[in-house]
């Protein structure tokens, strides 16, 4: 399950490190929150049929659920394992 005070620390740590790599983006928020999934992607990656469940002028977060065999897309906060934190170009900020 994800909770909300969780989207809250992760939309401030993307926003606080936005100028940061992708790939040291990434590990920070893997080792500031163990037992998370975390990926990386750009918001255009995501389906436009799913709606974020966060988002600030940096990125959407994206629930994901990892219970199957391959990783998902959810909307479902109780099913879901990780997020996808969806960067936003600079001109849709």
């Amino acid at each position: 399950m994800i909770d909300s005070a969780l989207l809250s620390t992760v939309l401030e740590q993307v926003a606080s490190r936005c100028s940061d790599h992708e790939e040291v983006l990434l590990t920070h928020l893997r080792q500031s929150h163990p037992g998370t999934h975390f990926s990386i992607c750009n918001d255009d990656d995501i389906p436009p049929r799913m709606s974020p469940v966060a988002a600030n002028r940096f990125c959407h977060l994206y629930y994901v659920d990892s219970a199957e065999h391959c990783l998902r897309l959810t909307s479902d906060a109780e099913a879901a394992t990780g997020l996808v934190v969806a960067l936003r170009d600079s001109e849709d900020a």
